[in-house]
């Protein structure tokens, strides 16, 4: 037993029994999450994150339908193709009345139906009577709000809670907590009927139903300071359609030859919008369900590198959220360094209390890179000047920091080294306790420099180099290059591993490489450090088969002795690191190799749930007729895992976009044998749009402009 607390970290989740038992129904809207069992409830079966969520809090864990004192029976449950709404079919099993008599089986239909809506869950329930003799029905909502911070359903244990009390009028339930941070949380139950019963813990009812006659319920759970509206179909279905409607909002529209491609690029298009949230700076993806629903600094700036030729406008306000939020002093509490960009924030009570370190925590080495290259890659994909200048100052603080904090030990490179002792151990994305480690199992010691850190770095430099230059100043800009030319021949000399034909995983604090074999190069051919005469043999050990388990790649090699494929990085596959390590290989013009990775996440989509990928599954070598090993405790949906099939399009395509002047180029173009055809309608370049078809052919791809509004170029280079 001690030896698993010792593992327990940020990257931990207490698993206490396995997701792939119990499908769940998520749904998600601003700062309000759901996680619901295939009936349409939550508390009684399955995982334990279960609830309703609202601001890092569950503010239902218990909300559960019963017919007749019992579950009904299960027709069917879908999530909307849109993530707007759960729709739940049931019917009664046989109910005993007393003596002889009962309620057969079938002869009550039930659906119902939930949505969230501005820190509100909107549910109805329509009971139909089918039978051909009058009912007495007997309906039971059983409800409890726990009001656990997030952290204490991940598994952390807390000495002290709160105080909880409940407040019942005739149609009004509110549940109620007062936290230890002073912040007093509300649940408010509002039904359409007067209940036959209604208390702290239920709501009941019992209506006489005549043969095909219908009871309709609506009630409304609101998690805000809000009084709300009184819940009614008409007020039911006015929100559901405006929430449907800005879900379904897409500017760039992508359908190809194949039908399921088209689902996964569907669904991963709904999870991005349903994850998408409104920031007062803009909209901000949030990084995952159940764990991770909100900011995240290299989450939110990897998705919206994913998704920016599709939406720049994620971009946009990824950038200005976090510029927001840039930090500006040194506050080692929260591991914050004046320039650095954020890592994350929390609203639970936890995080105000200061039992966790992350209501705003800056404990990420490479999140403040990372904003560098996607103000770059904004600035490159719109051409967007206003915000250019507005960002110019946040990139020079974040310039400042890499040189001068980010740089723990003044050797050139950006290492971590974490101030408090309840930060995070490791502050790259492989976050967890034990990924950083030596060919012989050792765990590294810090300050550690990682191998891709130095790649954002250079890439980094390159794009503000750009952005300098466009700002008009030259004589910055030369120094950036230079000063990125200088990285790129020190990291050769201090990573570059000829024996393992790639790059050591990192430095640890005494500059011993960490010479094991890992996915983390493939983000090294993304940021172009690598030189070119290398960039083969970084793809060969990449596509191996110690690393390509046939689904993507692990993240460590098979042989490593920390190889474990049911771990969180040491071996498991992760969707975003194979988008990043495709784009990679594309660069170096290696886009056959990239569609392997296209093709393996592709035929993993068909074989999970709602063709939606989820945050990592494990490195099991792919078995024919077999789908991939799912991880227990992996999010689902994750943002950077949907917007990942974004990615991995561009690479196959060698798409490049630029708006300055507006060009489209498709250098040397590759479709996998299952996309005979790929349109692309309305992709905004600059001041222009135009629709373009990719059609595969025997040994090339061709494109045919089908209409095209402005000035714009349009190449192909093979």
């Amino acid at each position: 037993m001690s030896d698993i607390i010792k593992i327990k970290g940020h990257a931990y989740v207490l698993a206490t029994s396995p997701r792939v038992a119990m499908r769940t129904l998520t749904l998600k809207d601003g700062d309000t999450f759901a996680v619901f069992d295939r009936y349409g409830d939550t508390g009684s079966f399955g995982a334990g994150e279960q609830g309703i969520y609202h601001r890092g809090t569950r503010m239902l864990s218990h909300h559960e339908f019963h017919l007749g004192h019992q579950r009904p029976l299960l027709l069917s449950s879908t999530v909307h193709e849109h993530n707007a709404f759960v729709a739940v079919d049931l019917t009664n099993p046989d109910i005993p009345l007393g003596g002889e008599r009962l309620i057969p089986r079938g002869a009550i239909h039930v659906f119902r139906s939930m949505f969230l809506w501005q820190g509100q869950l909107f549910c109805r329930t329509r009971v139909f009577n089918y039978g051909d003799t009058e009912l007495d029905t007997d309906i039971t909502l059983l409800f409890e709000a726990d009001f656990a911070d997030i952290f204490e359903v991940r598994g952390v244990t807390r000495k002290k809670r709160g105080r909880h009390w409940a407040d019942v009028s005739e149609t009004t339930v509110s549940l109620c907590y007062e936290g230890l941070d002073g912040i007093t949380r509300r649940t408010r139950l509002d039904f359409s009927e007067k209940p036959t019963e209604l208390s702290a813990e239920h709501a009941r009812f019992t209506p006489r139903l005549q043969p095909h006659e219908a009871f309709e319920l609506y009630h409304i759970a609101n998690f805000t300071d809000g009084e709300g509206d009184r819940p009614s179909a008409d007020h039911f279905l006015h929100n559901r359609e405006r929430l449907v409607h800005r879900l379904e909002g897409r500017r760039t529209t992508i359908k190809t030859s194949n039908e399921q491609f088209n689902h996964w690029l569907d669904r991963s298009t709904a999870d991005l919008r349903m994850l998408e949230t409104r920031t007062p700076d803009g909209p901000y993806p949030y990084a995952g369900v159940p764990w991770f629903s909100t900011v995240f600094g290299r989450d939110g700036i990897i998705t919206a590198l994913e998704y920016l030729w599709v939406d720049p406008d994620m971009a946009k306000g990824v950038l200005a959220t976090l510029a927001a939020n840039q930090a500006d002093r040194l506050s080692p509490v929260q591991d914050a360094e004046p320039g650095k960009i954020l890592h994350e924030w929390r609203e639970g009570e936890m995080a105000n209390l200061g039992e966790v370190p992350y209501g705003s925590y800056y404990g990420s080495a490479d999140s403040t890179p990372l904003f560098l290259m996607l103000a770059a890659a904004y600035w490159r994909r719109t051409g967007d000047r206003a915000t250019l200048e507005a960002l110019w100052p946040h990139v020079e603080r974040a310039l400042e920091w890499i040189a001068q904090h980010g740089d723990v030990d003044g050797d050139g490179f950006v290492e971590y080294a974490r101030k408090r002792p309840e930060g995070l151990t490791n502050q790259g994305w492989k976050d967890s306790e034990d990924s950083v480690m030596h060919a012989d199992g050792h765990l590294a010691d810090g300050p550690i420099a990682l191998c891709e850190v130095q790649g954002y770095v250079y890439a980094g430099k390159q794009g503000a180099a750009d952005m300098a230059q466009a700002l008009g100043m030259s004589e910055r800009a030369h120094t950036l290059r230079r000063q990125a030319a200088e990285l790129r021949e020190k990291f050769e000399a201090a990573f570059w591993l000829e024996d393992l034909g790639t790059y050591a995983l990192a430095l640890d604090g005494a500059k011993r490489p960490c010479r094991v074999e890992s996915s983390n190069p493939g983000h090294l051919l993304y940021c172009g450090i690598v030189p070119h005469e290398r960039a083969k043999q970084v793809a060969d050990s990449l596509m191996g088969p110690e690393l390509f388990s046939g689904w993507g790649v692990r993240t460590l090699a098979e042989r490593e002795r920390r190889y474990n494929p049911m771990s969180y990085h040491n071996g498991s596959i992760w969707p975003h690191d194979n988008a990043l390590a495709a784009a990679g290989l594309a660069r170096y013009g290696m886009a056959d190799r990239a569609q392997k990775i296209l093709a393996g996440m592709f035929d993993a989509a068909l074989a999970v749930d709602l063709n939606r990928l989820p945050e990592l599954f494990c490195g099991f070598p792919r078995q024919a007729g077999q789908g991939p090993t799912l991880y227990p405790v992996a999010c689902i949906p994750q943002a950077w895992a949907a917007g990942s099939a974004f990615m991995l399009l561009e690479a196959v395509l060698g798409m490049q976009l630029t708006a300055n002047p507006p060009g489209i180029l498709f250098h040397r173009p590759v479709l996998p044998d299952f996309l005979d055809r790929v349109e692309i309608g309305n992709l905004v370049v600059g001041n222009s749009s135009v629709d373009v078809i990719l059609n595969r052919h025997p040994h090339s791809v061709g494109i045919n402009v089908m209409r095209r509004e402005g000035e714009v170029d349009i190449r192909m280079e093979m």
